[in-house]
């Protein structure tokens, strides 16, 4: 009977910490929807989405080219590191020896914790000069692309090795009692299985590269524009944010919270999307 009393009190803690966590995410919406409520009401969303130059002083505040510079980002950040990523979590779990595996891990374990303006001061001072060389001015949506690939590359490979790990050793043995070759279990029988937990952690990768401020704004240049060309300078939403909001009052700082509950929206989505496909894997 204390056995199921205390069960009970962990259930009631658990349902007190996961009802606390929901309010305070509504209370974040509520505070951006109130902060941003005064350009939504004059304009709506179709003003931010349907024009794409941010000029506050003139009362516009388009938001479409720093949306699309923000998802050039983080989806060309994702698809360079997607195959390097499963690469390297294959190399882990089945190519290494367990010394070199423990080693593998450590060594992603601490690149995932270097700070992020670590990353921005090296590719300003090393990344864009190296590209400047061939496309000046060197910062650039190439150069944003190149350091949020660095910065997740860990991210992807760490969550892609645990969905491998969390596949069944049975299914492994009997592709192996089947005759199939060491290449084609691990190809054709482990990734498929793990693949929604790789698609997982490829999405909570996603959602790292569309938050990231510092590293994007000391490499991305800047410059609110579509992106149209790889050596351009763009400016992202995060990056917006962080430079104007110092400054900024009435509508201008009205438009940088509806860009902010703009973003929080995107990475809401994609945080349902990780989360359905985490749940699918555990399925398996």
């Amino acid at each position: 009977m204390s056995g199921l009393s205390a069960d009970r009190r962990l259930a009631l803690l658990s349902a007190l910490f996961a009802t606390g966590a929901a309010l305070l995410l509504l209370l974040v919406l509520g505070f951006l929807v109130s902060e941003s409520w005064p350009v939504l009401n004059a304009g709506g969303w179709r003003a931010f989405l349907a024009d794409g130059v941010w000029y506050p002083l003139e009362g516009r505040f388009g938001l479409l080219s720093m949306v699309w510079a923000t998802l050039a980002t983080a989806v060309g950040a994702l698809l360079l590191v997607a195959p390097l990523g499963v690469a390297g979590a294959i190399f882990q779990c089945f190519c290494a020896p367990p010394a070199v595996a423990k080693l593998y891990r450590s060594v992603l374990a601490l690149l995932a914790g270097i700070p992020s303006v670590v990353y921005g001061l090296w590719g300003l001072t090393v990344l864009v000069p190296l590209i400047a060389r061939w496309a000046p001015p060197g910062a650039s949506l190439v150069a944003a692309i190149l350091i949020l690939a660095l910065m997740v590359l860990p991210t992807v490979t760490l969550t892609s090795a645990t969905a491998l790990g969390a596949v069944p050793r049975s299914l492994l043995q009997g592709a192996a009692a089947l005759g199939m070759t060491r290449r084609g279990i691990i190809l054709g029988v482990a990734v498929p299985a793990a693949r929604d937990g790789m698609l997982a952690g490829m999405l909570l990768a996603a959602l790292r590269a569309l938050g990231e401020t510092m590293a994007v704004l000391m490499v991305a240049g800047n410059v609110v524009r579509n992106p149209t060309d790889l050596f351009e300078p763009v400016r992202v939403l995060t990056a917006n944010i962080a430079l104007e909001m110092a400054y900024a009052t009435g509508a201008h700082r009205a438009g940088l919270f509806a860009s902010g509950l703009l973003l929080t929206v995107i990475v809401l989505l994609l945080a349902w999307l990780a989360a359905r496909a985490g749940g699918r894997q555990r399925d398996v």
